[in-house]
């Protein structure tokens, strides 16, 4: 039954995953107090009195681009002697780290990183996260100005908002793409066998070489790096996707500081609940996720999770009977593996404690949890 889950931590993929506002009215002016002020044609308000909008003045594509591309980068990649591979990055920091994805740096010999006036500098890798495809390059470019990106709040993004990714696909560099936010919170699923979680969702064209550069707010704050695609050609169909800014700040730091980063663990794997399940076990709803199994020695059998061991097939469909069914992680409501691992990348580190409420045949438990490192 376990080899039919999902990994806490780890999705099994079922598609192809290739790696690779502006605020109007009609018309806007300043008093001699250096007040703004708002009209419609019919009255007129200083901005600040004006019940239910906020201070939030965005720039337009154009600006976004002439402000950001000089921090935008090419990275470049020898792999032996005949292979390499070509992708995107952003500067992090004044004193030279540049934000690009691993799979980019993956395996490399060399790693060049070229700027907008056209130097070039050798490039050390000193800091790689795998599990989340994050990975920081350190250069010293003497000849070339750079000014770090400002890293936005990823939290803040909603479905439709308008955003832009900036890179070099198919090694056509520093150009630039516009789409909107198509969903938030998604996983993505990596080769070494986690999941990236809470990852952005766009329609903003992603291409190969796009990898690594940055996904901008209409603000010019960073919220993701460019990462993936889903196609079935290679080629950019209508769905990107980028790690969060938010996992940004809360990764790099510690990559630069100590070359990797620990993540912590439950120690389970299962599967959500759905429709069929809920009739079968008599629940009263289909959130939830069912713990099919618990490794051994794990945060969670300390914890006290109890895994399936009855299993009974009704319709030539096999269901389980039992097994622990988590509802809510430290009071949140648990509709399916991500907000567990949305919550575990947000707010937990190893060490930390987590409360679990389960349902237990019936029986609503709490049980506490005590996060460890996860295993290689």
């Amino acid at each position: 039954m376990a080899n039919n889950g999902i990994v806490v931590g780890g999705v099994i993929a079922t598609v192809a995953i290739i790696f690779a506002a502006f605020v109007s009215f009609n018309s806007v002016s300043e008093n001699d107090g250096g007040e703004l002020i708002v009209t419609n044609g019919n009255h007129a308000q200083t901005v600040g009195e004006i019940t239910g909008i906020e201070k939030r003045y965005d720039y337009s594509l154009i600006d976004i681009f002439e402000k950001s591309e000089e921090s935008v980068v090419q990275v470049n990649v020898l792999r032996g002697e005949s292979d390499g591979g070509m992708g995107s990055g952003f500067v992090f920091s004044d004193d030279g780290y540049i934000i690009t994805n691993q799979h980019v740096v993956k395996d490399s010999e060399k790693v060049t990183v070229t700027f907008l006036d056209g130097e070039a500098y050798i490039g050390d890798v000193i800091g790689v996260d795998r599990d989340l495809d994050i990975a920081v390059v350190k250069v010293n470019p003497l000849n070339t100005y750079i000014q770090p990106m400002k890293i936005g709040d990823s939290s803040k993004l909603k479905v439709g908002e308008k955003i832009a990714a900036i890179g070099n696909p198919f090694g056509l560099s520093g150009s630039m793409t516009s789409g909107i936010v198509s969903q938030i919170g998604r996983l993505l699923p990596q080769e070494s066998g986690y999941s990236i979680p809470d990852v952005i969702q766009t329609d903003a064209a992603i291409n190969p070489g796009n990898s690594g550069g940055p996904l901008l707010n209409m603000k010019g704050e960073v919220v993701g790096i460019n990462t993936a695609i889903q196609s079935a050609t290679g080629e950019f169909s209508g769905i990107g996707f980028a790690v969060p800014s938010n996992t940004v700040k809360k990764i790099v730091p510690v990559l630069i500081e100590n070359g990797e980063f620990k993540h912590p663990w439950m120690g389970i794997s299962g599967t959500d609940v759905d429709p069929e399940l809920a009739k079968v076990r008599e629940l009263k709803s289909s959130k939830g996720f069912l713990v099919v199994s618990v490794i051994e020695g794990s945060p969670a059998e300390q914890a006290g999770l109890i895994g399936v061991t009855e299993t009974k097939e009704i319709e030539g469909r096999e269901f389980a009977m039992n097994g622990d069914i988590i509802l809510s992680i430290d009071g949140k409501t648990v509709r399916k593996i991500s907000d567990i691992l949305i919550h575990l990348q947000r707010e937990k580190s190893i060490g930390d404690e987590m409360i679990l409420s389960v349902n237990r045949n019936g029986e609503i438990l709490e049980l506490t949890m005590v996060l460890e490192e996860r295993p290689r």
